[in-house]
């Protein structure tokens, strides 16, 4: 299985405009990654309209969610490899475009299985623009505080792109149709394709055999590990279909690890995972999604079935989360240069936690302001301290013919964090539903507690990890 390949590397096209542009290449980037964020939560609150339109049975409405997850996650890999081979410039071109006419389509589609259709294009689109945006802030801006500034900006776009797709969801399905939270990645898409070859240098691309062993096994495993939390999460644990796909999983996973271990240019460069530091933020990347997702979910189910929100108001219940989070991120870059970022992540960590566990205490009766409001707000706040460090512990040192595939492998992590948690979070709840005995809404809110209990678990087992990494003066 062995691989031969050139590995020197191609002249980066001649300089161009966009060289002396950092701040429209930045505004591309940032701008590229809010909708790519926005489109895995701003579907949610008009899941309701769009069940009623288009016939979607219970279980199958969760799929209008699940098959951009699915796409994106499962093929985020392949995708960062791709960019790294080919020019991140020119992949996020080649992503952005189709997954603007996905998004054209899913607007226009009037029968279920098309609207799936599509938003499982918006996934694979995504996963090979991703990576891209993430790699092009490494290689445009230099390692220190130009880089630091501009990975505070894109964290908190990454961490706050969720919660502000519940809100801007809300607006677009009650002020038009479910239809436009499709629709208004159009216009966007259209601006930043236009604007990308004045804005964004062409990156240097790297010759090489393409290592189609490790995509296909990687792609494969992570696929149908997404899946299996996926479907674990709608039909339980003893579906069979989750029992073979974790059994395919099982199978790829060790055998893409053996061929990225055998090949010269792999996909996934195990050499990654050889400082301390980085896998301790890859963890972190998992577990803080895992949490994130059960917390998007729980509160967006208790504000419309137990408090009977309208889209906009359940939309705009969100509000305070994405404002910590936009908040933290603002002085996130100032905070490291003076604390470090152990302190600064760990501080996060321990406000998102506490956040957390006091949404945990709601009831059928709590306020929002006292018991939402305030705690979404910490909650936001941490989470906002806490992406920037871990990217940039991700990134440092990285080559910049490894950024590609360390930023996919980043994003990758969030993916299948989120699918992770949610699955196993959805179990707990119903667990403790089914305690509480028959469905009403006292038995969804104490579902609801049980969840977030949960959330904050991990979150917790992120930042007990995090206590773990060595600071610069310990080496990495």
């Amino acid at each position: 299985m062995s691989e031969a390949g050139l590995t020197d590397t191609a002249p980066a096209p001649p300089p161009t405009r966009s060289r002396n542009r950092p701040a429209l290449a930045l505004t591309l980037i940032l701008t590229c990654q809010m909708m790519l964020m926005l489109d895995a939560t701003v579907v949610n609150i008009a899941l309701p309209d769009i069940g009623e339109e288009l016939g979607f049975s219970s279980a199958g409405l969760s799929w209008v969610l699940n098959a951009y997850t699915l796409a994106f996650g499962g093929l985020l890999l392949i995708g960062g490899r791709i960019g790294d081979l080919i020019g991140r410039r020119r992949a996020l071109l080649i992503g952005v475009l189709p997954f603007t006419a996905a998004s054209l389509v899913g607007g226009l589609v009037d029968s279920a299985g098309w609207l799936l259709f599509a938003r499982a294009a918006q996934g694979a689109a995504a996963a090979l623009t991703a990576p891209s945006t993430l790699a092009l802030v490494a290689t445009t801006f230099g390692e220190g505080r130009e880089r630091d500034r501009a990975l505070s900006l894109f964290t908190s776009m990454a961490a706050a792109g969720s919660a502000i797709g519940m809100i801007l969801g809300g607006i677009l399905t009650e002020a038009g149709s479910w239809r436009w939270t499709l629709f208004i990645n159009v216009p966007v898409g259209l601006a930043v394709a236009a604007l990308v070859p004045f804005g964004i240098a062409e990156t240097a691309r790297h010759r090489a055999r393409f290592d189609l062993a490790g995509a296909l096994t990687g792609t494969g495993g992570v696929t149908a590990l997404v899946y299996a939390f996926i479907r674990a999460a709608d039909h339980g644990w003893s579906d069979p279909q989750v029992s073979w796909a974790f059994v395919v999983a099982a199978v790829l996973l060790p055998v893409f690890l053996l061929v990225e271990r055998r090949v010269r240019q792999p996909v996934v460069p195990l050499e990654l995972f050889a400082v301390r530091n980085r896998v301790i933020a890859f963890a972190g990347m998992l577990l803080v999604p895992a949490a994130m997702f059960g917390v998007f979910y729980f509160d967006t189910q208790y504000f419309q079935f137990v408090r009977d929100y309208s889209p906009l108001r359940a939309g705009a219940a969100f509000l305070p989360l994405a404002a910590g989070i936009f908040a933290a991120s603002t002085f996130a870059g100032r905070l490291l240069a003076r604390h470090g970022l152990k302190k600064v992540a760990g501080t996060g960590l321990a406000l998102a936690i506490a956040g957390v566990l006091w949404q945990s205490t709601l009831s059928t009766g709590s306020g929002y302001w006292t018991t939402l409001f305030v705690p979404l707000a910490v909650n936001g706040f941490g989470v906002g301290l806490v992406f920037m460090p871990l990217s940039v512990l991700i990134l440092s040192g990285i080559r910049p013919d490894q950024a590609g595939a360390a930023s996919g492998l980043m994003q990758t992590m969030q993916q299948v964090g989120g699918a992770l948690g949610l699955s196993a979070l959805v179990t707990v709840y119903g667990s403790a539903v089914r305690g509480a005995g028959s469905l009403g809404p006292h038995a969804m809110t104490e579902g609801f507690s049980a969840g977030l209990l949960a959330a904050a678990v991990f979150m917790a087992v992120a930042l007990a990890l995090l206590l773990l990494s060595r600071t610069p003066a310990d080496g990495s």
